[in-house]
């Protein structure tokens, strides 16, 4: 007879086994009073959205040293976080975590509230986000589902309904199993498990804590789950992006607006991107040349193909947009990937 899941045993390995995340404080450290700062767990759960562990920690390192607190983060310049930005991606996330430190500076008193209801009223701090700040900064026995739970959820109890349509039955099995001891550990351990050995290819089913008590690993479909709903082919987009030099090494950029994709972010000034070839729109009177090879960038909904031209001006001509950046002003580090991507290709 298969055994139910319990809290308990997941604990017990995650006090063996759990990550070294820079963000996390350790069972053996909570264990010993040490507790998560509110700060430090908001901003990693805003950067891990939709973003890899591996490629959150060198930009968490970066912030929490530039802004150890949320008080200097609302302090900050916009300009100077969104370039801190720069490469994580889902530029909105960037905007509205400045708008979410200034409210907690203004409106908390620099204090991150311990209530769930109050989190949610934060800017970019969605269900999801409020349940993982409940539970991991302040201990409070909030369901937290992300991916790897969803995985974990479907499994354990052999649920074949494909996401996105079994999100609420998994969120309900998740429920079930949130104890009201050590729920900030019992999350973390949860999407340890999914991480680490639940993982989506090849789970190490004879490591999992959980074995006796799945469901899947007792009818051999864990490598099956979770079913997913098959999703739409990406549309292509095609654009132009055009890198202006000035003959003292200054580059032309543009901000653009702070709606919309890439929103506020420093960019090459372009075309629209659209289904059909690009309207020809340079910024600045000049001689353009067409680089042989494609910016290539894929974003969550669309590809896209960006046309390179590149030209060389001289100091007197002024641009129809845009403003010119010296070299000591400008790094291709502070643009966002695809913008990144078309500088590399003109090179």
């Amino acid at each position: 007879m298969r055994e139910m899941a319990k809290a308990s045993d997941l604990l017990e390995w995650y006090d063996r086994h759990s990550r070294d995340l820079p963000w996390r404080i350790s069972p053996s450290a909570r264990a010993r009073g040490v507790q998560p700062d509110p700060y430090r767990v908001w901003l990693s759960e805003i950067m891990l959205q939709q973003t890899t562990v591996a490629a959150v920690k060198s930009y968490f390192e970066t912030f929490t040293s530039r802004w150890p607190t949320v008080q200097d983060l609302a302090d900050a310049r916009d300009e100077d976080v969104m370039a801190a930005w720069a490469g994580l991606g889902y530029y909105a996330r960037a905007r509205n975590l400045l708008k979410c430190a200034r409210v907690v500076r203004d409106e908390f008193g620099g204090v991150f509230p311990a209530d769930h209801a109050a989190l949610l009223t934060l800017p970019g701090v969605g269900p999801y986000t409020a349940a993982a700040i409940s539970a991991i900064a302040f201990d409070l026995p909030e369901v937290v589902v992300d991916g790897n739970v969803e995985r974990v959820m479907a499994r354990l109890f052999d649920e074949h309904t494909p996401l996105p349509a079994a999100k609420p039955i998994l969120t309900g099995y998740a429920a079930s199993l949130t104890p009201d001891q050590r729920p900030g550990d019992y999350a973390q351990a949860v999407m340890d498990l999914g991480a680490t050995i639940c993982t989506p290819k090849r789970p190490a089913c004879g490591l999992c804590p959980w074995r006796r008590s799945c469901a899947s690993w007792a009818v051999g479909t864990p490598a099956d789950l979770p079913k997913k709903t098959p999703k739409k082919k990406k549309p292509t987009r095609f654009g132009i992006a055009y890198l202006a030099r000035r003959v003292d090494g200054a580059f032309l950029l543009e901000r653009r607006p702070d709606s919309g994709l890439l929103g506020g972010m420093l960019g090459w000034p372009g075309s629209d991107w659209g289904e059909d070839a690009p309207q020809d729109a340079p910024p600045i009177r000049a001689e353009w040349k067409t680089v042989p090879a494609e910016a290539r960038h894929t974003f969550t909904h669309f590809h896209l193909r960006l046309m390179v031209k590149t030209a060389l001006v001289p100091m007197e001509r002024q641009p129809d947009r845009g403003h010119f950046l010296s070299p000591e002003e400008f790094s291709p580090s502070d643009l966002p990937t695809v913008m990144r991507k078309a500088f590399d290709v003109s090179r």
